[in-house]
This record gives C-alpha cells, structure tokens and sequence, in this order.
C-alpha cells in the first residue's frame, strides 16, 4: 500500500510542477522517489516519512537556489538593482524633512532620501545607494569617494 501512496505523489508532485513551473513541487517530489526506496529496501513507514520530508526539506533549501539560477536565465538585473550600492552625484541637497532630495546614476537623474531620516547631505556630495523603494533611492555616506565633489572633479 504505501508504494502506491510514494508513486501517486510523485505522480501528482511532477504534474502540478509540470502545471505551475515554479521550481516549488519537484523536490516534494523528489523526497517521495526517496521514500519509495526506503519502502523498496523494507523500511518501516514511519522511516519513508522522515525520509520523504527530510530529502524534501534538502531538496528545497539546498537545490532551488541553484537550480532557478541555471533554469530561469531570464532574469535581468535591471537598472535599479544595479544601483544599489553604487555610488552617485547628489544634485540637489538630501533634507527628508523638507521632502528634497536628487542623484544622478548613469545619467539618469532619481529622487533621492536619506537613509537615516535625521541625515542630511549637500549637493554635489557623493553617497553610496543603501537600497531602492519605488522610484527613491534611499542614499548614506560613502566611505569609497570624497565626501564631496570639487570643481575639476571627483
């Protein structure tokens, strides 16, 4: 009986990935091929359960990085990604009080806000892009650049 069982989930692990393809049920269905081979081998059930969550549980957390890396190549960081972390130009002063802030990246010219809500920088600083909400990149000080820019440049 619980052979039946082991192959009925894989069946019905690979059909709903085949459905979703969202690389989240072929390790549950994994975990039950695991299974079937403990039963196989004589195992008590309560040993192909433990085993079937257990490979499951591996499959998942250890394997789904990598695979949606090398299965999902689609993926394009785009250019806000790219900008995190990235120093920039602040264009006009960063005050979150006032509601004022811009940065130039790559030529293209973002609102700008401190990071830490009490911090303000002065035009023609560089900062450091801390993270991106909407369409405001969230900047604090750079350690990497001068603090400010001088007239014949950075």
């Amino acid at each position: 009986m619980e052979a039946i069982i082991w192959i009925v989930l894989i069946i019905v692990f690979a059909l709903v990935e085949m459905i979703t393809v969202g690389l989240t049920s072929i390790w549950f269905a994994g975990g039950a091929l695991a299974a079937l081979l403990c039963y196989a081998v004589g195992l008590d059930p309560v040993w192909q359960f433990a085993v079937f969550v257990v490979v499951s549980l591996a499959l998942l957390f250890f394997t789904r990085p990598w695979a949606l890396k090398y299965f999902k190549p689609h993926l394009i960081r785009t250019n806000y990604e790219q900008a995190i972390g990235a120093n920039v130009c602040l264009t006009e002063p960063v005050n979150n009080l006032l509601g004022t802030g811009s940065a130039v990246y790559k030529g293209q010219e973002w609102t700008a806000r401190a990071y830490e809500e009490t911090k303000t920088f002065e035009a023609g600083m560089i900062v450091r892009v801390r993270e991106i909400r909407g369409v405001t990149m969230y900047v604090e000080e750079s350690e990497q650049m001068p603090r400010r820019m001088t007239e014949g440049g950075v």
